[in-house]
Order: structure tokens, then sequence, then C-alpha cells
């Protein structure tokens, strides 16, 4: 097949990528369960202490908020979860 100057070839459709699960508990009814990344929100903070990923239990429905640490921020963003940062608003003194 020739192609003309300016032109691009076609290209093989790319095969889609597998779905990320991760393996999380539940701390109120002890449930184990795989989710996907649309099930986890992260939120990335200044601080280790307002830096958290959090997802709904499906099996009790509970909120569930965990620390993330630098592994954990690393693994969930390259598995596409939603992330939030967070900024700090800061004050001027002459208000």
């Amino acid at each position: 097949m020739s192609v003309m100057p300016g032109l691009m070839a076609p290209v093989a459709p790319v095969p889609p990528v597998a779905q990320v699960l991760y393996k999380a508990a539940c701390p109120d009814c002890r449930a184990r369960f795989e989710l996907s990344a649309g099930a986890f929100r992260l939120a990335i903070g200044a601080s280790r202490r307002t830096t958290f990923y959090s997802f709904t239990c499906p099996e009790c429905g509970s909120a569930v908020r965990k620390p993330a640490g630098e592994r954990i921020v690393e693994l969930l963003t390259d598995g596409g979860v939603n992330t939030l940062r967070l900024h700090i608003t800061v004050r001027s003194a002459a208000c």
C-alpha cells in the first residue's frame, strides 16, 4: 500500500487496557473485596495527615477513609484513581 506524503498509514487498533483492581477491606464489617479505580477517591494534602484515600464498602455501605503514604499514592494514581489536591490558602495579615 502506498501512502501519499502528509497522510498517515492506517494503524492497527490498540487492544483495551485491562481494568485495574485493588484489594481492599472494610474496618467495620471486616469484608474483603476488590474494587476498580472508579470506586476510590484520593486526596493529596500538605502532610501525611491530610493525604488519604477513601471508598464505600460494597458489603455494609460504610464510608472508609485510610491514610495514603507515597507508595499508595503512586499505585492509585498510576491505576487511574480520581485525585483531589488539597491546597492551603494563605490569609493576609491585613484583614
